[in-house]
């Protein structure tokens, strides 16, 4: 219970202007919750699960088009707090998301029954959950831009640089996941990574890309 309230504290801003009401309301209503990877973790279409905030792992925030190609929005990673899973406790938000775990996942979640009537007590909650998915959307905005404006080549690489900021030099990924993260067909993820390689810019493995010359990776990722 205590350590569940100190996360909590930590991770949520709008902890301090509270009431003591309503931090026990939310801690008691808190649930840990595991996710498996490749687990669907929320639907916006099927019910409104609640706020999660990311203890270890990943989760992926993206949609699906009418002919099934998903288009990855944005992913949560560890520390990080996720509010659009509360998409029904905010009005502007009217498309279908879905949220899956990149990895083995474990999370605490504010369910909406819990966080609704405490959002609807004190505002600074609510200007948070807003101010949190407006911040989202800059994401949103980053991944369109890369979609529209950016060669596959680049997104490959942008993609492999921020990977490696977060992973080190070896990435753990196969070219499938690779290419659903950054919307793209798996085939055309193989090719480029092949011209990496051949390049020697990356050396490719079994389920693993190494990156093996940084300067060369981010020139291709910052071109234009």
């Amino acid at each position: 219970m205590e350590e569940k309230q100190r996360l909590l504290q930590k991770n949520y801003p709008f902890w301090e202007h509270l009431t003591e009401a309503q931090e026990e309301r939310l801690t008691k209503g808190c649930q840990e919750a595991v996710y498996q990877k490749g687990e669907l973790v929320h639907r916006s279409e099927d019910q409104c699960k609640g706020a999660i905030l990311l203890l270890d792992g990943q989760l992926r925030v993206y949609i699906v088009s009418e002919e099934g190609r998903e288009v990855t929005l944005f992913r949560i990673r560890e520390g990080e707090t996720c509010v659009l899973s509360a998409s029904c406790l905010l009005d502007a938000i009217a498309f279908d998301l879905m949220i899956e775990a990149v990895e083995d996942s474990r999370a605490l979640v504010i369910p909406t029954p819990v966080l609704r009537p405490v959002m609807e007590e004190n505002p600074y909650v609510g200007l948070y959950m807003y101010r949190s998915a407006t911040e989202r959307f800059s994401d949103v905005m980053w991944t369109m831009q890369q979609i529209l404006f950016m060669g596959i080549d680049q997104r490959v690489a942008s993609f492999l640089w921020d990977e490696m900021l977060h992973q080190g030099p070896e990435i753990t990924m196969t070219h499938e996941e690779i290419a659903r993260l950054i919307g793209s067909a798996r085939e055309v993820v193989s090719k480029v990574l092949k011209y990496l390689s051949e390049e020697g810019i990356v050396e490719l493995g079994r389920g693993k890309v190494r990156i093996l010359a940084k300067e060369k990776l981010r020139n291709i990722a910052q071109k234009g």
